[in-house]
């Protein structure tokens, strides 16, 4: 454009008079210049622009707060048929009770990288727990990103959203009884997004292994490693769908754990592989999701582990051979049916599979001292009804019957309501 007005400013200069030659040949110089300047400066890396990721982030706040009413006592939670995760797995306390609340603070470091910290304060005041705090790429080549420090794994689909964008109050079983509620590690993920029509992306995650189902081992390197793929795309301007697969894989050392039933302590050394695919789908009128919208999601978990089971380690430490084959799934479908408020509902079914226990199979011990390894296939159906009166704030009424315990099934009533505070990003897919 500049260089248009250089031509004209010259050509004008040509046409006029004699006398009027020199002033128009100054103002040409001029124009010369600011050319010249502008050139120099798109030449120059860009500075780091004075908005959110300089002096001002981005810092949000979410305020949660459940009452709960249950028949069952959530101190006694546990799964049956499942080695027990030692993770925050149980319903909220009976009563009101403040639910799990985040601070968060995000911006972009400079052009190339973006910085993120999600922490969550603990309910019972015993602390702050810092959920998510990592680097990230913003101008890598060729669909390339890369994640570093501690995140939600790419494990599934449910496991990479926060608990306040949840569709239900808790998690699905298959979240608890193979992921310890919800995981979250340490190390560097890697992402590859194909240049193709569908969406297309290609990850591996090297980590840790802090949590459940590994066993925070003392070593160099790795401790866990997840591989994960998925594809999506568009059925028209009203419909969207996503799958997903991914395997995580780690080798747990004295991961320990306490029979909620006997009492007893245990613990296991060797292998865990872990499947997970998933499954969503989302409906809205032409993309616009203002007055209704349904969304359908599901997630297929299947787990392998062998190695050694060791019976008490403090006391007679007996151990043998352990392997077992354990699966689960959910459905679950939410839909809006007028604007701001959605009804939904739930179904989850574990199945405790297969399990070989060596100390039972050679006599050493008997089944009832390995009770809450017994076989069963848990369950559980949940319905909800939730009023978001805007984007900021909801309130949410849930129903569930929870056959988690054998023979013990636990009526759940919650009434929650969520509270965000200061900007916040989108979510994933």
């Amino acid at each position: 454009m500049y260089r248009n007005l250089w031509c004209a400013a010259a050509l004008a200069a040509a046409v006029l008079p004699a006398q009027a030659q020199d002033p128009a040949r100054e103002e040409v110089k001029i124009l010369q210049q600011r050319v010249d300047e502008l050139e120099r400066r798109m030449q120059e890396p860009p500075a780091r622009q004075q908005s959110e990721n300089a002096f001002n982030p981005a810092v949000s706040a979410i305020l949660n707060g459940v009452y709960s009413n249950l028949s069952q006592d959530p101190n006694t939670y546990r799964i049956n048929g499942f080695v027990p995760t030692m993770g925050d797995v149980a319903p909220p306390r009976r009563g009101f009770s403040l639910g799990e609340s985040e601070l968060g603070i995000s911006a972009n470091v400079d052009h190339l990288f973006r910085g993120t910290m999600i922490a969550a304060i603990q309910p019972d005041g015993s602390g702050v727990e810092i959920e998510e705090a990592y680097l990230q790429t913003l101008a890598l080549s060729r669909g390339f990103s890369v994640k570093a420090g501690r995140f939600f794994s790419a494990v599934g689909y449910q496991n990479q959203i926060h608990a306040h964008a949840w569709d239900f109050t808790d998690q699905p079983l298959v979240m608890k009884a193979f992921l310890g509620g919800q995981l979250n590690d340490d190390g560097v993920q890697v992402k590859w997004v194909a240049p193709t029509e569908l969406y297309l992306d290609l990850g591996a995650e090297f980590t840790r292994g802090r949590g459940f189902p590994a066993s925070d081992p003392n070593k160099n390197g790795a401790g866990a490693v997840n591989g994960f793929a998925h594809l999506g795309g568009d059925l028209g301007a009203s419909l969207a769908w996503q799958t997903g697969l991914s395997y995580h894989v780690t080798s747990p050392r004295d991961r320990a754990y306490e029979d909620p039933q006997s009492g007893a302590s245990n613990s296991f050394t060797g292998s865990s592989k872990l499947w997970a695919a998933s499954g969503v789908l989302k409906w809205a009128p032409e993309g616009n999701t203002t007055v209704t919208n349904f969304k359908l999601q599901g997630e297929y978990f299947r787990r392998k582990e062998s190695g050694d089971l060791t019976f008490d380690p403090a006391g007679v430490a007996l151990t043998d051979g352990y392997a077992s084959r354990q699966s689960g799934w959910y459905l679950q479908g939410v839909y809006q049916f007028m604007p701001q408020w959605r009804v939904g509902y739930r179904y989850d079914q574990l199945d405790s599979g297969s399990t070989s226990i060596g100390l039972v199979d050679s006599g050493a011990l008997t089944a009832a001292d390995f009770p809450v390894l017994a076989g069963y296939k848990p369950k559980r159906h949940a319905a909800m009804v939730d009023w978001s009166p805007s984007e900021f704030s909801r309130v949410r009424l849930q129903f569930a019957r929870d056959d988690s315990r054998q023979g013990q099934p636990d009526n759940q009533v919650f009434l929650q309501y969520i509270v965000s505070l200061g900007a916040h990003g989108a979510h994933t897919f």
